[in-house]
This record gives C-alpha cells, structure tokens and sequence, in this order.
C-alpha cells in the first residue's frame, strides 16, 4: 500500500473557505495543511497580492506540500505545531492575519497508513505520533505509565467507561514481561478488558483515541493555538475551526463564547468592562450528502467567529 493509496477527502471543504474569506488580498493561514484540500481551495479564492501560511507538524505532509510550495509563490510551507504559529509566522515577520483554519484530529492518510500506527484495523508498531521526529510513541507511554496515570488518560480523552480495568490490564501484561507494542496487541486487550460494547465501534476505539490525544497533546495544543489566534486576527477576521469529537469541540464552543462577551473585573466593579474580542458568527455541520460520501465527516462540526475591532 503506497501513499496514493491514501486518500484524504478533505471534511467541510467549501463551508470553511466560505466562511473563513473575507479580504481577497490577505494573509492566511492554515494550521494543518493534511494534504492541501482547504489550502487549494482557499488560494484559488484570493488574488495574487495574498498569501497562505500552512503549518503542519506531520512531516510527510510538510512533503506533500512542496510541490503546492513550487507551483505557487502565495503559498509557504512550515513544518510548525499550529501551538507555536505566533512565533512561527513573527520568523517570516508576520503579525497579523486575515484568517486561521484549523482542521483538527488526525487525517485520512495518517489512520490508513499501517506504519503510522493510529488504526486497530491494522497490525503495526504503536506509534501514533503526528511529528514521528520528536517525542514519545504511545508504546512508549505505555511502557512506563502508571495504573493511576493510563486510567486518568484512557477516561479523560477518551471518555471510556471500562477505563480502570483497561489500565490494570495493561499494567498486568507489562509486569509479565510482554508489554503492548503494536496495535493488535493493544486491540485485543482492550476487547477483553471491555464488558459490552457500543452498537457499530469498535471496542479499541475510544482507547485508541485517549492515547492518541496524548500522545501528540492535542488538547494543550488546540488551548495554544485558539489563544494566540487572538492575538494574530486583524480586526473582521475569521476564524474556522473543525472538530471531530466532543472534547475538541467542546474548548472551540467555550472558547468562543467566553470571548464572544463583555468581562467586567469583579475586583475592579467600577472599571470599564474588557470588551468581547470575537463574535460568533457560525456553527455548521455537514451535509447528508457529504455524510453519505464520506462517513469520517459524520461527526464533525465547523465554528466560525469574527475578530472584533475592539
């Protein structure tokens, strides 16, 4: 199986671009470039005077995006945890921009690539990290963690009941001498470990998904990233974000309200309110046509917000 094999049907395609134009001669960027399918499109809105920034910390995608890179002199690449943008664009002296797209979680290409280890379907080491050029793989993790920390991991990201009987089981193989490794031994585990299972998944899925989660701390990273944009968007610029599950959606959604209002300092009462620095402009989900084409994008929601000019 060949990377052309790999294909990434970019979720939300028109919708986000529609949203997030709003200035033809700006600077935008993209924090997960994937394979290119909102970068395309977005360049293919704006004029020659704009410019695109992708970020992406996966290297084979920062390789697929060389060739977009040659083609189009609008269009930089930046091997970048989206995280770390500010200073990522400060180094090409930008400071501003127009409008930020994030597509968060994990692509088509890295879940059907077996080497990258992020799918049950699949036998293959257990890596599962999204920049496989630093930081620890999940078998790593799971080599040293603790009962009490794979519990807390396994239940938080991934809101898995059975949480603490799969964290005593992994603690039991590994103190046998056999810790997991690959992807099917963790798979297997978890189908013994789990009691019942929910109609059309995968017993693995949501363990898969903690780890995942942690691995590449995308939870910290999302938190990052939204709090920088804010200080990158111009005033009536954009921001588009997809998620695909509850706990991403759930920091988009609370992220924007609480900057969507009016702060006043309760230990300064008298002092002018902090005004509201976005304004929620968007929440959109994919069509039933989309959905059929592509069952991956049933669960993902698009958040747009609006820079405030204060």
């Amino acid at each position: 199986m060949n990377e052309a094999t790999w294909q990434h049907r970019t979720v939300l395609l028109t919708e986000a671009i529609d949203a997030l134009v709003t200035d033809a001669t700006g600077v935008y960027v993209d924090g997960t470039f994937g394979r290119g399918g909102h970068s395309k499109l977005l360049l293919s809105r704006l004029s020659s005077q704009a410019r695109v920034i992708a970020l992406d910390r996966d290297l084979e995608a920062v390789a697929a995006a060389s060739e977009l890179q040659r083609s189009d002199t609008r269009f930089h690449i930046l091997h970048a945890n989206f995280a770390d943008m500010r200073d990522a664009l400060a180094s090409m002296g930008i400071t501003q921009i127009n409008g930020l797209l994030l597509d968060l979680g994990v692509s088509s290409p890295q879940i059907d690539n077996p080497a990258r280890g992020f799918s049950f379907r699949f036998d293959a080491p257990l890596d599962m990290r999204m920049d496989t050029s630093r930081g620890e793989s999940a078998a790593d993790f799971l080599a040293r963690a603790d009962e009490r920390q794979l519990t807390e991991v396994i239940k938080d990201h991934g809101e898995e009941r059975f949480a603490r009987q799969i964290a005593k089981a992994l603690v039991a193989r590994r103190e046998s001498g056999h810790a997991v490794r690959t992807t099917a031994e963790l798979s297997q585990l978890v189908a013994r470990a789990v009691r019942t299972r929910e109609a059309g998944q995968d017993p693995a899925t949501r363990t898969f998904q903690a780890l995942r989660i942690h691995v590449n701390a995308e939870l910290e990273a999302l938190d990052q990233g939204l709090n920088a944009c804010l200080d990158l968007l111009a005033p009536a610029a954009r921001l588009a974000v997809i998620a695909f599950h509850s706990l991403e959606d759930r920091r988009v959604k609370e992220f924007i309200a609480r900057e969507s209002r009016d702060v006043v300092d309760r230990r300064a009462p008298f002092a002018p309110p902090k005004a509201m620095r976005l304004r929620a402009i968007a929440r959109i989900k994919p069509s039933a046509q989309e959905t059929a084409d592509n069952p991956r994008a049933r669960s993902a929601i698009l958040r747009v917000a609006e820079r405030t000019d204060a």
